[in-house]
């Protein structure tokens, strides 16, 4: 007897992947029950599993920070999609949300009758004296892309959120200090507004 009207998913870090990935598995599939989303909020994801090979291999390559996450991210994805995005594109776009390397990006369709909201904090002077990544090794591309491939396919109801590193007073960025920073009641807000 719960009530399905108005859901909102809503991710930081890797649960944006998972949230976005369930709505794919449940509308391929064509479940008897399915969820009434009416929006989507993303708070510093990975969606793009081709993109974030790159960076973990770029990381390893300059034997920079700690290598277990990058080695240990890497190994899994070769393992369970077969191969690199060298070698095996297509199993890495299909695991992606978005990926900014396929050029058809047929997971789009899945989220373009929703509203899609997107926190990030690029931080990119922290990240460069921190840990010397590059701007493209965080997670804002992958968003600021799926974003854009949503306007492209006619969903108007998106919207991007920037946060600056001096408005989130975290000396640690990632996902997590990023969604502490984030104006709740705003958020709800919105949510109130998309809803019917």
């Amino acid at each position: 007897s719960l009530p399905n009207k108005n859901i909102f998913f809503i991710g930081v870090g890797l649960s944006g992947h998972r949230a976005m990935k369930h709505i794919e598995f449940m509308k391929e599939d064509t479940y008897k029950f399915q969820l009434k989303i009416k929006g989507i909020v993303v708070c510093n994801s990975v969606l793009d599993w081709a993109s974030e090979w790159y960076k973990f291999d770029r990381e390893i390559r300059n034997k920079r920070n700690n290598l277990w996450e990058p080695t240990f991210a890497n190994y899994m994805l070769e393992t369970n999609l077969n191969g690199t995005p060298k070698t095996n594109a297509t199993r890495y776009y299909n695991f992606s949300t978005y990926s900014y390397f396929d050029e058809k990006n047929e997971n789009i369709k899945f989220y373009t009758n929703y509203a899609v909201r997107a926190y990030i904090e690029p931080a990119i002077k922290y990240w460069l004296k921190k840990h010397l990544k590059t701007m493209y090794d965080n997670n804002s591309p992958d968003m600021v892309g799926l974003l854009a491939e949503l306007e492209l396919a006619g969903n108007k109801n998106t919207e991007l959120i920037v946060l600056q590193s001096k408005d989130n007073k975290s000396q640690k960025k990632n996902p997590d200090s990023t969604w502490n920073a984030i104006n709740k009641d705003e958020l709800m807000v919105w949510v109130l507004n998309q809803s019917e």
